[in-house]
């Protein structure tokens, strides 16, 4: 079987999409680590490169993948959906929402 969209790690919020995905196709998801696969129905198209939900996710909800934390979405994407830079926000800008910047240290010293 081909497959159309990858997950990284089983506990991944996003998959991403290895074709050009169309909005009413079914899709069989598996995870790069094994695992059981996932079904999901694609909402709207969704070009290669970009990621797919596996669940409903509310506003606010730290994305994971890879397994680790890559964002936090600007707005509600439901199972299906494309998520990308318009509902997807980076943690590297995102202060004052439980993520706190780091300051990087110069030598033994800091700075």
């Amino acid at each position: 079987m081909a497959h159309r969209a990858l997950a990284h790690k089983s506990t991944d919020d996003v998959a991403v999409a290895v074709a050009d995905l169309k909005a009413g196709e079914e899709l069989t998801i598996e995870s790069l680590e094994g695992g059981p696969a996932q079904r999901v129905r694609v909402l709207e198209d969704i070009p290669l490169g970009h990621k797919i939900a596996l669940r409903d996710m509310p506003e606010g909800h730290v994305v994971i993948e890879y397994g680790e934390r890559i964002g936090r979405l600007t707005q509600a994407v439901k199972k299906g959906g494309w998520v990308h830079v318009h509902n997807i926000r980076t943690l590297r800008w995102d202060y004052g929402k439980g993520n706190k910047p780091t300051r990087r240290r110069a030598g033994k010293g800091g700075s």
